[in-house]
This record gives structure tokens, C-alpha cells and sequence, in this order.
């Protein structure tokens, strides 16, 4: 039987939330969400990045993302910087680096659980199909 559209979008969304789920647990020893584990790993790869920029990447409101980062701040995981005009870049501590690196490791672990069941070849042809679909900017 063939597959929906409808029916695709639906294990899309199941298999996200069957990540968020195991990462969530994951991270929990470690004492991170994993949107504030998302916040770590984006900035180790855009260091100075905006409040603005870190929400869009991390799925939250600029309101709500700032909210985080005053507490992310307040734990010593990340510090807030003043950049020009009224911007603020964003910054690791080296604690926000070291549990960064850490849950990295959690993380890769549970994804490569869930992906286990495919071939190297299904799981090329499933990121180019997915990338098909993205389009051009997948961060939106």
C-alpha cells in the first residue's frame, strides 16, 4: 500500500517525538533539557550567536529563548555579551562546553539506537529525501 503524505508527516512527527522523549531522559543526569543541550550545541558551533539566531535554531520564541538564557546565564553554562547597539551574542563557559560534550555523547547514543535498524545505504537515501523535502534553508 502506498504511503500518504499524510501518513509520512505522521511518523515524522512520531519519531520526533519518540527522540524527544529518549534524549530527554538522556540528558536528565546531567541536569539539562535538551533544549538548553540544543542552546549548548549551537553555540559551540556559532560562537557570539543572537538571542534572536539561538531561537530560531532552537525552535522557541525569542521571548521564551531569552527567558532560557538568563537561566542558562544564572547557571554558569553560558554567558550573555553586549554586541553592537542593543544586540546580545552569547557565549560557552567552559561548564557550558564540558556538558555540551557530554551530552553529546548521550545524544549520539540514542540516535544511533533509533537508526540502528537501517542499512548505511537506507539512511543515506532517507537524509537525502528528507533534504528534498527541507529545501534549501532546513532551519526554517
Amino acid at each position: 500500500m502506498p504511503y500518504r503524505p499524510s501518513d509520512v508527516s505522521l511518523a515524522v512527527k512520531r519519531l520526533q517525538y519518540r527522540h524527544h522523549r529518549a534524549l530527554s531522559r538522556a540528558l536528565a543526569p546531567l541536569g539539562l533539557s535538551l533544549v538548553q543541550w540544543d542552546t549548548l550545541r549551537h553555540l559551540h558551533r556559532r560562537p557570539d550567536a543572537s538571542l534572536h539566531e539561538l531561537a530560531v535554531l532552537t525552535f522557541q520564541t525569542d521571548q521564551s529563548f531569552g527567558s532560557l538564557a538568563v537561566r542558562m546565564a544564572d547557571r554558569g553554562l553560558i554567558e550573555r555579551v553586549p554586541g553592537p547597539g542593543r544586540a546580545v551574542k552569547h557565549r560557552l563557559t567552559e561548564e557550558g562546553d564540558r556538558l555540551r560534550a557530554a551530552g553529546q555523547e548521550a545524544v549520539e547514543a540514542v540516535i544511533q539506537e533509533s537508526f540502528s535498524g537501517l542499512s548505511s545505504q537506507q539512511l543515506d537515501q532517507l537524509g537525502e529525501l528528507l533534504d528534498i523535502v527541507l529545501g534549501p534553508d532546513p532551519t526554517v
